[in-house]
């Protein structure tokens, strides 16, 4: 694990509730209320009436708890909570001592949870008090007021509103989906609206494409420019976002085009908020595919998910401060393109690498969250296997937009388990009637009175009983460094002998395919050969990363000696690079080769003499240097 700079996890924490961040939702948005109108006001009564009567309701419905298992379990939780984390450059066994008691408490805590999970199995495994449970969720998270804010504005939206609480099955579905940012139910609803109104697909309920639709209504986008002003960060507005619609739309094409990674069509309704969601445009999504199958496609096919897609980082974006970039990288050089092609291009610390490691698997639509650290940024993503966290610390010590990195975990490893997910679910709902304060998301099990303490152990419970263990850190080392790690060589692949072939046309063109060359044979920490996108034969890269500077030598017989013009097919995803080229025994050149933004390109030609017969051509570049892919290279003669 590695050590992250500049503050304890505890300073962080301090600021945090120092803002208000510890807030729930519901508290957060109760505090910036809007004036209703005198519709509003009758709406108001109307909800908050709703709410009281199905509270009464599921209050008279619960049953008995056993007095003596619940003081025990509520002994454990307030143990729990009282623990204090150590000051920082506490001693040593200060910190050994807590970590102790943690472990020790959380046990504690689980087992004393497990005896009235016993009891209540069958209670929470019944659906017999969804239908109230679930209405008592939704008004209770976006708030009576928040509610009749939305649909005083017109019919419409009080049809919305209506639509919603009658049906049972959309109900549902969104509260597996884990319900609408900040309780914006309203806006979502508007949403899924519009996205099912422009797209026939979306509608085929538990399809892939009614549950994206769904997943991305119900993440509530960023107003730009407002980040930091509603709750946690989320602005709630009766604006429609009809870019929403549009990120629908583009993610339903790119889809039907065999665009995105093959488990896209399996993720969940809650998987498929943190795949749509993001800053990015559809513009530069799709550059980002396009660059990958063209400079690095082996980042796309590799097998490990670990690493798919974010393996680009370590390879492609330095560590550093670029020396081409006064400050922020942010507008700087719009001439090398958009933000994330200068994010390629230049390098950047933490920060920068970690949003284009997002923003590479989003582009091929895999859930990602930010990963923020003491200090440090860092992302956290998806794969078959569970999420993991790339670039920086344990999930201990960071915090994954309003959530603790913990809770995160705990809560995409639980969900792996949903129908006994459902019973967690009905214990939050619970909470939610009897008007209980929730389990601290920031503060990994702080807090919560008990209804909500008892879903939270469930979780607990689900993963600890099937031994589910978390993925480790994925280039952890790679936090805040850009170095060799050691795994770097790439596996060895069968280049198919007619893309090894020099071919000679008519006019004497002699195309050298970059896969062709006599050495190395086999991939190198410089050097690794890859299948082109789709099997369209084979290229060559030459790594930024390596231990030294290495040649890739090519053998030509020409049938005239004289001068040819070099040219190469090639991409590079950075400026202001050279190569060096050798031809046989003369005197190394060094050229300059273009800019792509990771697309192929043709490098300006090199005037070079060549001998009757055999012919070698070496190339190589000095260090440092940054990647550039070679499909083929070219002799024209000279005439």
């Amino acid at each position: 694990m590695i050590t992250l700079k500049n503050r304890t996890l505890r300073n962080i924490l301090a600021l945090i509730v120092s803002f208000g961040s510890f807030l729930s939702p519901v508290a957060a948005k109760e505090q910036e209320k809007t004036p209703l109108s005198a519709r509003g006001n009758t709406l108001l009564e109307k909800y908050t009436k709703m709410l009281d009567e199905l509270s009464a309701e599921v209050k008279k419905s619960l049953p008995a708890v056993d007095e003596a298992k619940k003081s025990a379990f509520m002994a454990a939780r307030a143990e729990w909570s009282a623990l204090k984390y150590p000051e920082e450059g506490a001693p040593a066994k200060v910190q050994s001592d807590y970590k102790e008691a943690v472990t020790n408490i959380e046990a504690k805590s689980i087992e004393t949870a497990r005896a009235l999970l016993t009891d209540l199995d069958g209670f929470l495994g019944s659906d017999k008090l969804d239908p109230s449970l679930m209405k008592i969720a939704i008004i209770t998270q976006a708030t009576p007021h928040g509610l009749a804010e939305f649909a005083q504005a017109g019919a419409e939206q009080e049809k919305i509103i209506n639509d919603l609480l009658a049906n049972q099955a959309l109900m549902k579905q969104i509260l597996e989906a884990g319900g609408a940012n900040g309780g914006a139910y309203g806006q979502a609803m508007q949403i899924y609206a519009a996205i099912q109104k422009k797209s026939e697909r979306s509608r085929e309920v538990g399809s892939v494409f009614q549950r994206l639709a769904l997943g991305t209504s119900l993440q509530t986008p960023w107003k730009i420019g407002e980040e930091k002003k509603g709750i946690y960060g989320l602005v709630l507005t009766t604006e429609l976002r009809s870019d929403q619609v549009e990120r629908y739309m583009y993610y339903e094409k790119c889809f039907l085009e065999g665009e995105l990674d093959p488990g896209f069509k399996d993720l969940t309704t809650w998987e498929y908020r943190f795949a749509t969601d993001s800053p990015y445009s559809n513009e530069d999504l799709t550059w980002c595919r396009k660059m990958m199958r063209t400079y690095r496609p082996d980042h796309i096919t590799n097998p490990d998910y670990k690493w798919r897609y974010a393996r680009i980082v370590k390879t492609d974006v330095p560590y550093g401060t670029p020396a081409d970039a006064d400050g922020p990288l942010l507008g700087r050089m719009p001439e090398l393109g958009s933000q994330v092609q200068q994010i390629l291009a230049l390098g950047g610390i933490c920060g920068p690498r970690a949003f284009f490691g997002r923003f590479s698997l989003r582009a091929f639509g895999i859930p990602s969250k930010p990963s923020t650290q003491t200090g440090h940024g860092a992302l956290s993503h998806w794969t078959p296997d569970g999420w993991t966290i790339c670039f920086g610390g344990w999930w201990s010590v960071a915090w994954c937009g309003p959530q603790g990195g913990l809770d995160l975990l705990l809560e995409t490893q639980s969900r792996k388990f949903f129908d006994d997910y459902l019973k967690v679910l009905r214990a939050q709902w619970i909470g939610d009637a009897l008007n209980e304060k929730d389990v601290n998301i920031r503060l990994y099990g702080v807090g919560g009175d008990f209804w909500n303490s008892l879903a939270f152990c469930k979780k607990q419970v689900l993963v600890k009983d099937a031994e589910l263990k978390a993925l480790e850190l994925t280039g952890g080392e790679l936090a805040e460094s850009d170095h060799l790690t050691g795994d770097e060589l790439a596996k060895i692949i069968e280049i198919p002998e007619e893309d090894r072939q020099v071919v000679i046309s008519g006019d004497g063109v002699i195309t050298i395919p970059a896969a062709g060359c006599y050495s190395p044979k086999e991939p190198t920490d410089r050097v690794v050969f890859m299948r082109s996108w789709d099997n369209k034969g084979s290229q060559v890269h030459y790594s930024r990363l390596g231990s030294r500077p290495e040649l890739i030598k090519y053998r030509v017989e020409v049938p005239a000696a004289g001068e040819y013009e070099l040219t190469a097919q090639l991409a590079t995803v950075s400026f202001k690079q050279d190569m060096i080229f050798r031809m046989n025994r003369e005197d190394p050149v060094t050229h300059p080769i273009p800019y792509t933004q990771g697309m192929w390109g043709e490098m300006q030609p090199l005037r070079v003499k060549l001998d009757e017969g055999k012919n070698t051509i070496s190339v190589t570049a000095r260090a440092t240097n940054r990647g550039v892919t070679f499909k083929s290279f070219q002799l024209k003669p000279v005439k």
